[in-house]
C-alpha cells in the first residue's frame, strides 16, 4: 500500500443539508457538541491524521471498524468493548478477529476526556473518524450527525449477522434491509472496499474447486484469478498473504467499481453486484461517474451512522469497558 500523504487532505467537500435526523430511538444533530466540546472534531481529526501518517493501513481499518460496529446492535461502539471472563465480546467474534487500529480510538478518547470529560461518546468518535479517513484518503467529506450513546452489551455470537464475502445479492439486500438500508446504499457502501486488503481465507474458495463444473469462479477474470492463485496457493502456509481490494487501495476513488466491470472483484459478494440486474446498473453508474459515487457514499454513510442509535446508553470513560 502506498504511504499516506498529507496532500490527500485536499478534501472533496460534500455538505449535506440535512442537519438533524431521527434515528430508530434518538435524534442526532450536527451541532451536538458545539457548546459542550467545540474542539471535538478537530481533536479526532488530528489524532486520525497522525496515526494514518505513521501507518497507511489505518484509514481502511477505521472505516471497516465503523461498518462492523453499526451492523451489530447499531452504532453504539459495542465493537470496541473488550472481552471479559464472563463474556466474549464482538471484537473476538470470527469476522472481527482481523479488526485493527483500536488504539487510534483509544488515543482520541484520552485526548477528549482531557479536553471535555464525560462528554463525547465512543460511538461518535468512531463515526467521525470514519468520515475523516475517507476524506483524507481523497474521498468525500460530509457533516457527521452526533449524539450517539455507547452501548453496554457486546456479544461475539452476534457477529454471525455481519455480511459475509460469500453472500449473493439477495442475501446482501436482505441484510441491509434489516438495517433500514436500500439497494443503492448496499452498492455505495460496498465502495468502501476501495480502501482495504483481504487475506486469502476470505476469497480462496473462488480460486480452487469452486464447483463441480468450474475450478475457478466463472465470474472472475481468468488472468486475475491466476494472479490470485499464485498469491494464495492451496495449501496456503502464509497467513499474511492476500490481495488489495482495488488497485489504488490507499486512495478513496471509484476504481473498485471499474474492477468489477473487468471481473476483478476480490470477494464473491463484490463481483455479484455486477452480475445481478438489481445492482449492475448502479455499479456501472458509479464506475462512470466518481462524483456521483462520492455523493451517494456520503449519503449512505449518514444513513448507516443512524442505525440503532440510542438515548439510554452511556458515555464511556474508556472505550474498551463499560462504566
Amino acid at each position: 500500500m502506498a504511504g499516506f500523504s498529507p496532500r490527500k487532505l485536499s478534501f472533496s467537500i460534500i455538505f449535506l443539508g440535512l442537519m438533524t435526523v431521527l434515528g430508530s430511538q434518538a435524534a442526532l444533530d450536527v451541532h451536538y457538541y458545539d457548546r459542550t466540546c467545540p474542539e471535538a472534531e478537530k481533536i479526532i481529526r488530528y489524532t486520525v491524521l497522525n496515526a494514518s501518517m505513521h501507518d497507511a493501513k489505518v484509514p481502511a481499518r477505521i472505516l471497516r471498524m465503523f461498518f462492523h460496529d453499526c451492523f451489530i446492535r447499531g452504532c453504539d461502539a459495542s465493537v470496541l468493548l473488550d472481552s471479559t471472563p464472563q463474556n466474549q465480546a464482538e471484537k473476538d467474534g470470527p469476522p472481527n478477529i482481523s479488526l485493527r487500529a483500536f488504539y487510534v480510538i483509544d488515543d482520541a478518547k484520552t485526548k477528549l476526556e482531557s479536553a471535555c470529560p464525560k462528554t463525547v461518546s465512543c460511538a461518535d468518535i468512531v463515526a467521525i473518524a470514519a468520515r475523516d479517513v475517507v476524506a483524507m484518503s481523497g474521498g468525500p467529506f460530509w457533516n457527521v450527525l452526533k449524539g450517539r450513546k455507547d452501548g453496554r452489551i457486546s456479544k461475539a455470537s452476534e457477529t454471525i449477522n455481519l455480511p459475509a464475502p460469500t453472500f449473493n445479492v439477495s442475501t446482501l439486500i436482505q441484510s441491509f434491509t434489516k438495517r433500514g438500508l436500500g439497494v443503492k446504499d448496499l452498492v455505495a457502501l460496498s465502495g468502501g472496499h476501495t480502501l482495504g486488503f483481504s487475506h486469502c481465507s476470505s476469497f480462496q474458495a473462488r480460486l480452487h474447486n469452486f464447483s463441480s463444473v468450474h475450478d475457478i469462479d466463472p465470474t472472475m477474470n481468468p488472468e486475475f484469478a491466476e494472479t490470485l492463485k499464485k498469491k494464495c496457493p492451496k495449501p496456503n502456509k502464509n497467513g499474511n498473504a492476500g490481495q488489495f481490494l482495488d488497485s489504488t487501495a490507499s486512495t478513496f476513488d471509484n476504481n473498485y467499481y471499474k474492477q468489477l466491470l473487468a471481473g476483478k472483484g476480490v470477494f464473491g459478494s463484490d463481483q455479484a453486484l455486477y452480475s445481478d440486474y438489481r445492482t449492475k446498473w448502479i455499479v456501472e453508474s458509479f464506475a462512470n461517474d466518481q462524483s456521483l459515487f462520492f455523493k451517494e457514499f456520503a449519503t449512505s454513510m449518514v444513513k448507516l451512522g443512524n442505525v440503532g442509535v440510542m438515548e439510554n446508553g452511556e458515555v464511556r470513560l474508556n472505550c474498551r469497558v463499560v462504566n
